[in-house]
């Protein structure tokens, strides 16, 4: 019934259901009126034998007409002719036999009128029985009115108006149930067009979509995913995959799809396809928990995005750039030695401020390139920086780089301290995390106000060596911190100013001590100074006990 209308679907419900009522009805009165005619005989109740007769042929003939007769065609009201012959013969039954409770009888077709016609068919059914009853009673001398002749019609009222009510009730039920079924059936087919349309959206973007379940099924991808993540070599096998140095081979248990299947959450993780060499592929990959209604977990959804382009430039980027910044390094070197060298001899005044002011230039300029070139490095090894970890005491690192910034903070009054307790004790990269701390130092000094004080403080938990570098100097704005460890950034105030900076420092610093597997934090305040400090693990994950 899927190509009908609405209308004509309720339509062939109800004719449908007109046909096993008129029929149930009809044979459960058949039964009944079997039995009390065979108990009649078997008591010998029978008193006249031809009404007896021509009531159970009428009530037999509507019996057969209820099976043969396909009422479903015929009008609705249509069916009340039964109900309608099932009284009348009742009454011939009863005027047959003196058997108590046959015109109990009348119950059955006076119900049926009421659920076919509601309140009017209990007023109409009851009614006629009620005139058949005082009829009957009437006509027979021998019969008086009592209390059963009256209770008769008063019961079979009732029984007439219970059912007309609990077939209304049933009927707004049914109602109700179509109304609501038919508005599941709008959702859900509201929600089968939302459904095939997301579908159709995800499969025509450029990024792989992966739904997975808590249990770790997956149960939705798009055409996208199998060209990334799917990625196989000529003969069918999956390509091998590489960490982001593209050079660290990753395991399967390893592998994105694997750890988010495992319910691990990261985000943009780089993962190289194939081999090293051309037709290699770089996927960004994304895990993120979802929540059902309730708030629990709803499993995990994986994005992955082909990022071979945007890395492959990227990197060509900073070959250039490290290219260029190491043949700028050497002749820079060799301009400042032998500017040293002149500055040396002897010189009038005037030429010595002019080679003064050129051998502080190059100093800058040589500060810069060796920023860009450190950048530089972190950018292209990544995650897979080479450290070179060995356990010394970080109190000894600290104190050479105090003792390393100490003339140029003499030269503007600035007192710089240390303040340590016991030595502190870490595996780390010394060469790294000293540039770490004189990058710290360096800006502590540089953006200071003269006659100053910076404190560096070193301290262990057991788990972490903490290093804070404090200033009481003009502090940061509280919108220009978040932006502090991005690269070439420098606060309004330092660009306002004559201190000079390539806005590498502090970013340079960050990507080591991450790779340490530590962060690095500030907090200021303007006019109240600025504590960076910096948090690294006294032994690499790996190593723990």
């Amino acid at each position: 019934m899927a190509w009908l209308s609405e209308e004509e679907r309720r339509a062939r419900i109800e004719d449908s259901t007109r046909d096993r009522t008129v029929l149930l009805n009809q044979v459960l009165l058949a039964g009944v009126v079997l039995v009390a005619s065979l108990a009649a005989l078997t008591f010998g109740q029978i008193d006249a034998q031809a009404s007896f007769v021509i009531g159970l042929s009428l009530v037999y003939g509507a019996t057969g007409a209820a099976i043969l007769v396909p009422w479903k065609r015929l009008p609705h009201v249509a069916t009340a002719v039964l109900p309608i012959v099932d009284v009348i013969a009742i009454a011939f039954l009863r005027e047959g036999t003196d058997a108590a409770g046959i015109g109990l009888l009348w119950a059955f077709p006076a119900m049926w009128i009421a659920v076919i016609f509601a309140i009017p068919g209990v007023v109409v059914g009851v009614g006629a029985i009620t005139v058949l009853l005082v009829v009957l009673t009437v006509s027979d001398a021998t019969q008086t009115v009592a209390t059963p002749t009256v209770l008769l019609p008063v019961t079979i009222a009732a029984l007439a108006t219970i059912a007309a009510l609990a077939s209304r009730r049933s009927a707004a039920q049914r109602e109700l149930l179509d109304k609501q079924a038919r508005q599941l059936q709008h959702s859900v087919a509201r929600a089968r067009r939302q459904e095939d349309l997301v579908t159709e959206v995800l499969d025509a973007v450029e990024f792989g979509v992966i739904r997975i379940t808590p249990t770790g099924d997956l149960v939705f991808t798009n055409e996208a995913h199998a060209r990334l993540q799917g990625a196989t070599d000529h003969g069918g096998a999956q390509l091998p995959m590489f960490a982001r140095d593209g050079e660290t081979p990753v395991a399967a248990d390893g592998a994105p799809l694997a750890r988010a299947r495992r319910g691990e959450a990261f985000e943009k993780e780089l993962v190289w396809y194939g081999p090293p060499g051309p037709g290699r592929r770089a996927l960004s990959v994304t895990a993120r928990p979802l929540h059902d209604l309730d708030g629990g977990a709803g499993g995990t959804v994986v994005v992955s995005q082909d990022v071979t382009a945007e890395v492959q430039a990227l990197r060509a980027r900073e070959d250039l750039v490290a290219s260029v910044s190491h043949e700028l390094r050497t002749p820079l070197t060799s301009i400042l030695g032998y500017l040293e060298l002149a500055l040396d001899g002897e010189l009038p005044e005037s030429t010595r401020r002019d080679l003064a002011v050129a051998e502080r230039n190059a100093e800058r300029l040589l500060e810069l390139v060796t920023d860009i070139l450190a950048i530089s490095d972190v950018t292209r090894h990544g995650v897979g920086l080479v450290l070179r970890p060995e356990d010394v005491d970080l109190v000894g690192i600290v104190t050479a780089a105090i003792e390393s910034i100490a003339p140029r903070a003499a030269e503007r009054h600035i007192d710089v301290r240390g303040e340590t307790a016991a030595p502190v004790v870490a595996r780390v990269d010394p060469h790294r995390i000293r540039q770490v701390v004189d990058n710290l130092l360096s800006n502590a000094v540089k953006y200071h106000r003269d006659g100053g004080s910076v404190q560096v403080a070193v301290s262990g938990d057991g788990v972490d060596a903490w290093l804070s570098v404090s200033d009481d100097g003009p502090g940061i704005a509280l919108d220009e911190q978040p932006m502090l460890f991005e690269r070439f950034f420098r606060a309004d105030a330092v660009r306002n100013s004559s201190t000079h900076g390539s806005g590498l420092g502090l970013a340079i610093s960050r990507d080591l001590v991450r790779a340490h597997g530590g962060e690095i934090f500030v907090q200021s305040r303007p006019g109240a100074g600025a504590t960076f400090t910096v948090r690294v693990p006294l032994q690499p994950e790996g190593e723990r006990p």
